[in-house]
């Protein structure tokens, strides 16, 4: 049965072994068809709105402005572009910063050929692809961090601050001195980036610990 798809796209890849391979992928399977290719997210910007492709696909790492930096701008050129950031880069900062930016599918160069045409795909009928790897770290960053960075003993003056309970009384009742509770609170501050009582009890609370 032949395909109805017919998707029109362009790839922003600096590296012209990957895209030539990239081109020859999505021009020999059907419904698909590359319209544009650009070395630069300048060459993009200058003559996207000659080719009009349904879907991006965009590198991070190009020479002048970057894949992230470059995704508001084309999509200020085009605001219903479908752009997918094609990378090697797994590091959970980029992916959030290229979803924020505007991207709506963020793949790992190096996925089978199976795998990209398949997100192409996915995005021109509405969806947003994601390497599985991608979408573990972006399922993860919904979960409530339930797993502290303090020892036990620190968690014990950090329950008893949430209470209002003050250094003698805390030392007292842990049956160690002020001067070691002053200590602990310390690092718990450290640990936390915090600089007082409340700022870490508020953040302990949201973390969910306490």
């Amino acid at each position: 049965m032949k395909s109805t798809l017919n998707i029109k796209i362009c790839i922003v890849e600096d590296d012209a072994l990957i895209l030539k391979s990239l081109q020859q992928v999505l021009n020999n399977a059907e419904g698909f068809s590359v319209t544009g290719t650009f070395f630069s997210a300048e060459a993009a910007l200058e003559n996207l709105k000659d080719h009009h492709p349904d879907v991006l696909l965009l590198d991070i790492d190009l020479p002048g402005i970057s894949g992230i930096d470059a995704i508001s701008k084309l999509k200020k050129l085009q605001p219903e572009l479908n752009i997918v950031m094609l990378t090697v880069h797994e590091e959970s900062q980029l992916v959030f910063s290229a979803l924020h930016n505007g991207a709506v599918g963020y793949l790992v160069k190096g996925s089978n050929s199976k795998y990209l045409l398949q997100g192409i795909r996915e995005v021109f009928e509405g969806g947003a692809p994601m390497s599985p790897s991608i979408a573990r770290q972006v399922i993860a960053s919904f979960k409530p961090q339930t797993e502290t960075i303090l020892s036990n003993r620190e968690m014990e003056v950090l329950q008893k601050l949430s209470n209002g309970t003050n250094n003698k009384q805390i030392a007292e009742d842990l049956f160690v001195s002020t001067n070691t509770i002053k200590a602990h609170i310390k690092n718990i501050y450290k640990k936390l980036h915090v600089n007082s009582r409340a700022e870490a009890v508020s953040k302990a609370m949201k973390k969910g610990w306490i």
